[in-house]
């Protein structure tokens, strides 16, 4: 599911920089790992766990961002009889990460990959997860080999995963799947990508599931101050995207049907949240008829205009409930249901940054085995919730503090400026503190020290009172 996404570009030295580096200082982020677990990497990375099975005759490919080398997952889409068959592949961390060991234990510590705009914090050393690991062209390593079977109408019939040797042939990056696809370039497998992915979109919105495009966001030194840019998500992100869904559907089934198995679950959205958006739909000019569904809205939401951009970023705040549910010994999920998803799903597709993965991928094994998971599984499952939960502060922790340090700096040398803005929130307490939405730049930031209680959902003309990076939030006052 998505994140609020940034990347910043500029001088090394800029103010952003330091202050993004003095976060990472202040929550206590991982740096380097130690020597132990880069000892530990580079073993392992010479002399993984190799399967039998021998699936390189399969000419697969991968699709990411231009320049990563951290790739989970690989494709390989075919036509079948009376549908599609569909091969996804991802990293075998296992086959590296010895359970118990320096790596295992680092990366319990560290638990998810973090992102920062000038770069991340990885799970694992580069050694594996942008190495040995990693499904990067032209190598053979191990991997979870799934098989999903589709029907005509892009339905799951038949799934099965394994371990095997796999290929990837190619590594692309969207903008030149986009290019293929819009050309009539693209030959298959990668010309079903669109149509796969177009007919699981189908079932997404019949379900009443909910796939955010949620842009990225760009922030950009310029003339001695800081400017946003956003890039939209091109129709071949969200295609891409269907096919990672698709797996996690399916493992969360495999694991049901053991009736062990972790499954990634989101509560329905308090109407008091949905109430929010709603302000702030109204504040970015956002039409939302009452009539009209969150679910349908989003659909018909373009990520190529900028308030429509905006207002998805602040979507993801529905999300934020989202966690894990653990079920051992045949008991019933519960919860069981992710709401955006509408249906049950799992994390499984990226074990090289999120910790759960390389579990929920030994549960399906050993589910379409009819096997009992292995020890190391069985111990570590009931505590993966507890843990997953604390990488999702630090990740939460970050992103905030991120947020905050980008919109300081975007209006740093700026106090005393005015700015049109929407009232979006107003405090329960005091009715005279609340939180404003600009309209340029899209900033959202607390406002106060006016005398009168604050217009919810009204136009507000606001004075920037504070704004220093990696110091102080962005802070206003009614003008």
């Amino acid at each position: 599911m998505p994140r609020r996404q940034m990347r910043v570009t500029g001088a090394a030295e800029a103010d952003l920089r330091a202050a993004l580096r003095a976060l990472r200082t202040e929550l206590d982020v991982p740096a380097a790992f130690p020597p132990a677990v880069l000892a530990e990497a580079e073993a392992a990375a010479r002399a993984p766990r190799l399967p039998g099975r021998d699936a390189t005759d399969l000419p697969f490919l991968t699709i990411d961002p231009p320049g990563s080398t951290d790739l989970d997952q690989a494709m390989h889409l075919a036509r079948r009889a009376g549908g599609y068959r569909v091969h996804y592949a991802i990293a075998d961390v296992a086959a590296f990460v010895t359970p118990g060991g320096a790596v295992d234990t680092e990366a319990h510590h560290r638990v998810q990959t973090l992102y920062f705009p000038d770069g991340r914090v990885p799970l694992h050393p580069a050694v594996l997860s942008e190495g040995a690991a990693s499904l990067l062209p032209g190598r053979t390593v191990p991997a979870l080999l799934w098989r999903i079977d589709l029907d005509a109408d892009g339905r799951r019939v038949a799934t099965h995963v394994d371990r095997a040797l796999v290929r990837s042939r190619v590594r692309l990056d969207y903008e030149g799947v986009q290019r293929q696809l819009d050309t009539g370039t693209a030959e298959e497998p990668l010309a079903l990508l669109r149509e796969i992915g177009t007919l699981r979109q189908r079932l997404e919105t019949e379900r009443g599931g909910i796939s955010l495009n949620v842009p990225e966001q760009e922030v950009v030194a310029r003339d001695g101050t800081y400017v946003t840019e956003y890039r939209a998500p091109r129709p071949a992100d969200a295609w891409n995207a269907q096919l990672s869904l698709l797996t996690g559907m399916a493992a969360a089934d495999l694991m049901t049907a053991a009736g062990t198995g972790v499954l990634r679950t989101l509560p329905t959205a308090p109407d008091g949240a949905v109430a929010r958006l709603r302000r702030s739909a109204k504040a970015l000019g956002v039409e939302w008829p009452h009539h009209v569904s969150y679910a349908a809205l989003v659909r018909g939401l373009d990520p190529h205009d900028t308030r429509h951009a905006a207002f998805l970023q602040d979507c993801t705040t529905l999300l934020r409930g989202a966690g894990y549910t653990v079920f051992t010994d045949g008991d019933t999920p519960d919860p069981a249901v992710h709401a955006a998803v509408a249906d049950e799903y799992t994390h499984c597709t990226a074990p090289l940054r999120r910790l759960v993965d390389r579990y929920a991928g030994e549960l399906c094994l050993a589910a379409v085995a009819g096997q009992e998971p292995p020890e190391w599984v069985r111990v570590a499952l009931p505590g993966l919730p507890r843990r997953m939960a604390e990488g999702a502060r630090r990740a939460g922790a970050v992103e905030r503090g991120c947020v905050d340090i980008v919109e300081a700096a975007l209006l740093a040398g700026r106090v005393g400026e005015v700015f049109d803005a929407y009232v979006v929130d107003v405090h329960d307490r005091d009715p005279a503190v609340g939180t404003v939405h600009l309209d340029d730049p899209a900033v959202v930031a607390r406002v106060e020290g006016g005398t009168e209680p604050l217009p919810l959902g009204a136009r507000l003309r606001v004075r920037l009172i504070r704004a220093d990076p990696g110091r102080e939030k962005a802070l206003f006052a009614p003008a």
